[in-house]
């Protein structure tokens, strides 16, 4: 799908038909060319008989193969010397800058799983890509992190693949990026989601099992994880990560407080598959809810999700520079 990133289809600017559907959407490489055996098979035939007529001129001519070694032995000893003057120790950088963290962003959804869908018809799927490119544009340009992302484009992950690629990429961060839609339309304001064996209250159980359910647009083809496997998977999540994953929340919910409009208790918790990876930190940021009509009008447009991004950025910031000190 071809778009300005910050801008997808349904966002600012774009005349979407009015509706009050607020849902998950219904809506090798070839072979070369042989080798020529041929002109190979008569090479080595000329080499072979060339190596029998020396050999058996070699008794008679012993001044030409003395003659000839000692010609090359001197250039062989002089390159010999220069390769092995050529090696030099390694240099230690003293004082060496560490590198820089990665940090992954997953906006939710996507191609034929369209996320919530708003009053507006504005897709939930199209508002996480755009938030999660400024996020990245605002990442990159303080010069402190790599940043990658699970899809550039419209296009379907699995959850587990969104996973996957996370560790794939060694990411010392995980931010899966989302807008999603309640029953209850006058529910408005951004939260952050932990990963948790049982949810911490009944609308983040909702939410938990409708992000789950994200794979069955996958198709037959794609597992989707049973409540049960949810909650093993939940339980092997190491201690340290568990401790990096309520950080980066806290410090998300400190930068949120002062900018945008916040749930009661913004930190909350559920077995949310994408949130899974053992050992590396995660959260999943709720920017607000397609299921409000002033949210949605929000979300659609670049400055606010500027804002958002901004105040994402510095939760980011905050998080890596308390673990650079220990503090986290």
């Amino acid at each position: 799908m071809t778009q300005d990133r910050n801008a997808p289809p349904g966002l600012q600017g774009t005349d979407a038909p009015g509706t009050k559907v607020f849902r998950q959407g219904i809506t090798s490489s070839e072979a070369g060319p042989l080798p020529d055996n041929t002109a190979s098979g008569l090479i080595g035939g000329l080499t072979t008989r060339r190596a029998t007529l020396v050999a058996g001129l070699a008794p008679l001519l012993p001044s030409i193969g003395l003659a000839r070694s000692k010609t090359h032995s001197p250039a062989l000893t002089q390159h010999s010397a220069t390769t092995v003057s050529s090696l030099h120790t390694p240099a230690v950088l003293r004082n060496a800058p560490p590198p820089r963290p990665l940090v992954m962003l997953d906006p939710g959804h996507g191609g034929k799983d369209p996320g919530a869908i708003g009053y507006s018809g504005t897709y939930e799927k199209h508002v996480a890509e755009a938030a999660a490119a400024e996020l990245e544009r605002q990442l990159l340009a303080s010069g402190r992190y790599r940043v990658a992302l699970t899809r550039t484009s419209d296009r379907f992950i699995p959850l587990e693949g969104r996973v996957e690629m996370a560790q794939t990429h060694r990411a010392e961060l995980f931010i899966s990026m989302h807008a999603d839609a309640l029953h209850d339309a006058s529910v408005r304001g951004a939260s952050v989601y932990t990963l948790s064996g049982a949810a911490s209250d009944s609308q983040t159980a909702l939410i938990a099992q409708s992000e789950n359910s994200a794979d069955l647009f996958g198709g037959p083809h794609v597992h989707a994880t049973s409540p049960e496997i949810q909650q093993i998977l939940a339980s092997l999540v190491s201690e340290e990560t568990r401790r990096g994953s309520a950080h980066i929340a806290s410090s998300v919910v400190t930068s949120f407080q002062s900018r945008l409009t916040l749930l009661n208790h913004p930190h909350r918790h559920a077995a949310f598959v994408v949130l899974k990876s053992a050992d590396i930190p995660s959260v999943l940021i709720e920017m607000g809810f397609m299921s409000n009509r002033r949210d949605e009008e929000s979300l659609r447009q670049a400055g606010h999700r500027a804002m958002v991004a901004g105040a994402m950025r510095d939760a980011i910031d905050r998080y890596f520079s308390s673990m650079r000190t220990g503090m986290g």
